[in-house]
């Protein structure tokens, strides 16, 4: 067995980085996590060997230090902020390979309108996109619009210091039912002169096709479906299913074909709304990172941060095993949340094509517990202290929540 040295990831805060720590424990590989507090879920687990706070500064002032300190081989990122600022340094740190995608590819991913046209240009549907600008007439272009549209960022990181500067609210989506409204919501943004995307709204269920690439070829496929989400019109995955590789298989080949395209190297999630009435599949977005659906992934042994280890740093070239099908994970507190607001609070899903179904909601809810295919983003039973430390957050967050209402 070749020498498997420490890894370093950044960010253990959410289930994300939970399972690329649970992915290369369970092989062996040493994990050193750096997060945001020791109270984070994944400093818990049986296989961080070492947690350090994260520094303040820029990476580059500390994180060599911490790899040569290690004899580290590889440093792995979870959030969007800490993947760009990797993107621009030195692709080995402290003797340590950076496993995170670089730039231009980076660049490219996290532009929604420049990756959208990348993709009809290899004849992947995208939706109707308009890019509003300061010399466009916005009353003509909203009478054209079919409706309803969604208004997204283009790119979050730099349209949310903006917004925060302002004291306007950062919305992941908002659904526009007619012209007046969606002039409302251009006005909103005329004070910072930058304003989200207008896309056409696509019916269907979310599909996610995740891939890891080498020298333009994938050497990892899997794929799953949302079940639901939080908000329930669509956010962060909270329950989802993997799908057989059997399914989809055109449309597998095209996401290969488009991450070939840019010179993608490494994991990334291509995400449709895949419509089973009408059989089409309308491109989203690129997730350029970990995903939120990783802890379904890892249950059902596919393993894209270990793909990445045993590729990059041990220099293996065997075929990754097959993931298993019909294996599904719920996110809990969210979905409990979604639960809730499916049965009391349906005014405020924004979605005006959402159909919720309240009774048939519950039952699956319950009945998951039951269900032999169901893990869990969190909950595991050889790894039950993320779980734990999740609980104690939660009751300490509720206590502090009663002690607020009862004004003390």
């Amino acid at each position: 067995m070749s020498e498997r040295r420490a890894a370093i990831i950044l960010g253990g805060d959410t289930p994300i980085g939970l399972s690329v720590v649970r992915e290369l424990g369970q092989q062996g590989v040493p994990v050193h996590l750096v997060g945001k507090s020791p109270l984070s879920i994944s400093a818990r687990s049986r296989w961080v060997r070492g947690f350090t706070i994260r520094p303040p500064g820029p990476l580059i002032d500390w994180l060599p230090g911490l790899a040569l300190e290690l004899a580290a081989s590889a440093i792995f990122a979870i959030s969007e902020a800490t993947l760009i600022e990797l993107s621009t340094l030195a692709p080995i740190l402290g003797g340590a390979r950076v496993l995170t995608p670089r730039q231009p590819m980076l660049g490219i991913v996290l532009d929604k309108m420049t990756i959208l046209a990348r993709a009809r240009a290899i004849g992947i549907d995208v939706p109707d996109n308009w890019q509003p600008e300061a010399l466009d007439d916005f009353t003509a272009k909203a009478a054209a619009m079919r409706y309803p549209v969604v208004a997204k960022w283009r790119d979050p990181n730099v349209s949310r210091p903006l917004l925060d500067a302002a004291c306007l609210p950062f919305h992941k989506a908002e659904y526009v039912g007619d012209a007046d409204a969606l002039l409302a919501l251009l006005e909103r943004h005329r004070p910072i002169g930058l304003w989200p995307m207008v896309q056409g709204y696509c019916p269907g269920h979310g599909l996610g096709q995740m891939l890891y690439m080498e020298d333009g070829k994938a050497t990892l496929r899997f794929q799953h479906r949302r079940l639901h989400e939080w908000p329930p019109e669509g956010g962060v995955s909270t329950f989802c299913t993997a799908e057989p590789l059997s399914l989809h298989r055109a449309q597998m080949a095209r996401s290969e074909a488009l991450l070939a395209s840019i010179g993608w190297e490494g994991p990334a999630m291509v995400e449709y709304r895949y419509d089973p009435a009408t059989g089409s599949y309308v491109l989203m977005e690129i997730n350029g990172r970990f995903w939120g659906s990783m802890p379904l992934a890892h249950a059902s042994g596919a393993d894209f941060a270990w793909e990445a280890y045993r590729r990059r740093i041990l220099g293996e070239r065997s075929d990754a095993p097959q993931p298993r099908v019909g294996v599904r994970a719920r996110y809990m507190l969210p979905e409990t949340r979604r639960l809730f607001r499916v049965l009391f609070g349906r005014k405020a899903i924004a979605d005006p094509y959402y159909k919720a179904r309240p009774l048939r909601d519950l039952v699956s809810y319950l009945l998951g517990f039951l269900d032999p295919r169901m893990r869990y983003f969190v909950f595991s039973i050889v790894d039950p202290g993320p779980f734990l430390r999740d609980m104690l957050s939660g009751l300490i967050k509720l206590a502090s929540m009663g002690k607020r209402l009862i004004g003390r």
